[in-house]
């Protein structure tokens, strides 16, 4: 072995934890953006819950406030465990337009509606800043990566990784709504509960897989955050050595 080889091989195993750590926080990172196995099923049951019971006895009105009522206790377990509650609260306002909708209606496939529309709009929403330089998946991890808006100007590999992963989300979610809007017309209430029920995870698996495999891969983020905190701190040692300073 030369003395170039220790080195060489110092810095290679630097790198492999350097990337194995980025791998870590970016996984950390979505599990917190996007509410982990918890918030999966949190956005499952209440859909689930209420084809289960349609299926069971065709009342409308007592699978609606069973779906909704089981949002709310989501709500309640976590508030009593002082969790995070943006997840639930947004399954209870998703799960309260489409009891809405389908008492509205009278139709149980309604209870779907503001769901679909919803994603539909978010595949829009990916689509549409990606292709204006302002990936959305940027704008949502940002923040929780304390990198905020630098990856725009400041980082492009990470932008181009942002770039990737709103693509991803958004075409699949597209070809989610592909498949449902057409079953909405035509397909009955409990075949069309079920394919959506089962549509719920592995899209949304495939999008932070990507996203994983994307960000994973890229320069890591800036730490704006560390480096006001830096600037804030090099501000008061200035500060600290005037005033140290004799006057002339």
């Amino acid at each position: 072995m030369t003395s170039l080889d220790k080195p060489t091989t110092d810095q290679a195993a630097q790198d492999a934890k350097d990337a194995q750590a980025s791998k870590e926080v970016t996984e950390a990172a979505l599990f917190e953006a996007f509410g982990g196995v918890r918030g999966m099923v949190e956005t499952v049951v209440p859909g689930l819950l209420f084809v289960t019971i349609f299926t069971i006895n065709k009342d409308l009105h007592i699978s609606a406030i069973a779906a909704l009522a089981v949002s709310l206790a989501l709500v309640v377990v976590r508030l009593i465990r002082r969790d995070t509650v943006k997840h639930a609260f947004s399954g209870v306002f998703g799960v309260a337009f489409g009891v809405v909708f389908a008492m509205m209606t009278g139709n149980a496939k309604d209870f779907y509606l503001p769901g679909m529309l919803y994603t539909l709009g978010l595949a829009l929403a990916y689509i549409i800043t990606t292709l204006a330089g302002v990936p959305l998946i940027g704008l949502i991890l940002g923040p929780v990566f304390k990198e905020n808006l630098s990856w725009r100007t400041r980082n492009p590999g990470r932008k181009k990784a942002y770039a990737k992963a709103s693509w991803a989300w958004g075409l699949i979610l597209l070809g989610k709504c592909a498949i449902l809007f057409p079953m909405y017309w035509w397909a009955d209430t409990t075949k069309f509960g079920w394919v959506l029920v089962a549509l719920k995870i592995p899209p949304f698996l495939l999008a932070v897989y990507l996203t994983w495999v994307f960000l994973a891969k890229a320069p890591p983020p800036i730490d704006v955050f560390a480096e006001l905190e830096a600037e804030e701190e090099a501000e008061k040692a200035r500060k600290a050595e005037a005033a140290q300073r004799p006057e002339a």
